[in-house]
């Protein structure tokens, strides 16, 4: 067993895949003359294209020579396949595509992935942080994303997220909209599939990163399927739902496992805890407003029609929603940030502050509530004014 697990964690299989998919690592050398830079590529390498800038070069003490790890891409198209897929994990995807499905489906489903997604996110994150597992080593692997390399490894939270929305959804819709159960199979599963491989091609997690990320989102639904209802309850008509949803993320937040160097986990988990701590009380909000917004009929209703009109519609109401969610995201952050400043007498070009627990979280926690409200609470009113809700 120990022998497996060591396998499946080894840097030189995930490279292995990578070569396999059309992408090898070389070595970019610069040589520094006087002013000018000349480079030069490895044996393998067709061209500069392709490196990857965000790689720190390691200069020599006299500033002369400097090298780094490059990559050179032989096959385009799984290339931008596997980024977009890796995109699918992201903030830009979080904070853009998952509120459409309030927007242009169903409420009661946006809400329901919300939920798993903060769960199972935040349930990544402590492990990571508690186990201390490495990522894979470059070389031999190809780094082709530096944000997150200072965090450990397993497991992947891209594999868990992807898991979790996928077959939540899958799990969740059959009740609200008629659909053919199998396409939506097939859809949650190539999805699901995409990412994780894609995680392997950015060189940022072993296949056991990956594995364990998967068995475990899968685990969590297992063990909380049979009480999504009850919660859904809890969740809407419980007096003490807004104060629970704020209470105990912010409490999560805070008591994060501390490190001995400074890691993005702690700061992604509150934004993570911080928006669904703002859907939480956004939805309890509508439901005793009396207007949850979701499709009207019995149910499970018909999916929408593609017409241009449909998607005249559906485009408005992402690019309204967009503005606002990324708007208040914006204002939040700067507002936050010069408080928080403020109040601790740090000077306002003192960036590496950011990084400080008594900054990094409040900040965070308020910027991403006040999107989850916004999103959950206000944009679908904002829909009504406008007239983009049929």
């Amino acid at each position: 067993m120990r022998e497996a697990l060591a396998y499946l964690h080894d840097s030189e299989l995930v490279a292995g895949f990578q070569r396999r998919c059309g992408l090898f690592l070389v070595e970019v050398t610069r040589h520094r003359r006087g002013g000018a830079i000349d480079q030069s590529g490895g044996p393998h390498q067709k061209t500069r294209d392709h490196r990857d800038s965000k790689s720190n070069y390691k200069y020599g003490e006299n500033g002369c020579i400097v090298t780094k790890p490059g990559y050179e891409v032989r096959n385009r198209l799984l290339h931008i396949l596997f980024l977009l897929s890796a995109g699918l994990g992201h903030e830009v995807f979080y904070i853009t595509c998952l509120p459409c499905i309030h927007w242009n489906l169903d409420p009661f489903l946006c809400r329901r992935l919300v939920n798993m997604w903060t769960l199972v996110m935040y349930i990544g994150q402590v492990m990571k942080d508690v186990l201390k597992l490495p990522r894979p080593l470059s070389p031999p692997v190809v780094k082709l994303e530096t944000r997150v390399d200072a965090e450990y490894g397993l497991p992947s939270t891209h594999a868990m997220a992807a898991t979790a929305i996928s077959f939540t959804l899958l799990l969740s819709a059959p009740s609200r909209i008629q659909f053919q159960f199998e396409l939506g199979l097939l859809m949650a599963v190539t999805l699901s599939t995409m990412v994780c491989l894609s995680r392997l091609y950015t060189g940022m997690h072993s296949v056991l990163d990956v594995i364990c990320g998967v068995l475990i989102s899968a685990l969590v639904m297992v063990l909380t399927y049979p009480y999504w209802e009850s919660f859904d309850r809890f969740q809407l008509t419980s007096s003490v739902s807004p104060m629970a949803a704020l209470a105990l993320p912010l409490f999560l937040s805070y008591t994060y496992p501390e490190l001995e160097h400074y890691s993005t986990t702690r700061g992604d988990t509150t934004t993570v805890l911080g928006a669904g701590a703002g859907c939480s009380v956004g939805y309890w909000l509508n439901e005793q407003l009396g207007e949850t917004f979701e499709p009207k009929g019995v149910l499970p209703v018909p999916l929408p029609a593609l017409t241009a009109h449909t998607l005249a519609l559906g485009t408005a109401r992402f690019l309204v929603g967009v503005v606002a969610v990324v708007g208040t995201r914006q204002v939040m952050k700067a507002a936050s940030l010069r408080l928080l400043y403020w109040w601790y007498d740090i000077p306002k070009e003192d960036q590496s502050a950011r990084t400080r627990k008594e900054i990094e979280v409040p900040s965070k926690f308020a910027t991403y509530t006040s999107v989850g409200l916004v999103h959950s609470l206000l944009v679908s009113r904002v829909f009504l004014l406008l007239g983009l809700l049929c």
